[in-house]
């Protein structure tokens, strides 16, 4: 699994560093679930974010503007739509096999944590193109993703044409 400082690395110093866990319990008590350690250092570091001008990362702290808890309800809606749910490998939510809704992009993918089957799985990364019905699993933690995404690597939301000069990030409005 990716680290903090491997992130930090390549996308710069975090100036949010939140400590109090109160957003995360009662987000967590909410939807039933844990969310992965890793995810939550992450957030936490960043706070509500754009990352390379196209990923959004939302903290849950609920007196931001963009908080993660807001936009994982609308997007629960949206996802749980007839229309929509043809267009993931297994419904949204929170129990296991799921896709919980965590990150969007400007170009219009969704990113999804998918809840592990049982206490030994890990949580994995699926990401939804929305101008296609394509979806994509991608067998690594979010941290993982993220550190290959800040790398350019392909991970379906790709970075080399948002940060030509590098990975960067800049604070939600």
């Amino acid at each position: 699994m990716a680290t903090l400082a491997e992130i930090q690395a390549l996308l710069g110093e975090p100036r949010f560093n939140w400590s109090d866990p109160a957003p995360w319990i009662e987000l967590e008590r909410e939807f039933g679930i844990e969310f992965p350690a890793d995810f939550r250092e992450i957030v936490d570091a960043y706070g509500s974010i754009k990352v390379n001008g196209q990923l959004h990362l939302k903290h849950p702290a609920v007196h931001l503007l963009h908080d993660l808890g807001t936009m994982i309800r609308e997007d629960l809606e949206l996802w749980r739509g007839e229309d929509m749910a043809e267009f993931l490998p297994s419904p949204v939510g929170a129990n296991p096999g799921e896709l919980m809704p965590v990150a969007t992009a400007t170009t219009g993918e969704a990113i999804f944590l998918r809840v592990p089957d049982g206490p030994s799985s890990s949580w994995r990364v699926v990401v939804q193109e929305f101008d296609s019905p394509a979806w994509y699993l991608h067998e690594m933690t979010f941290s993982d993703w993220l550190l290959a995404y800040l790398r350019g690597e392909d991970v379906t939301l790709c970075s080399r044409n948002w940060a030509p000069d590098g990975p960067f990030w800049e604070f939600l409005p």
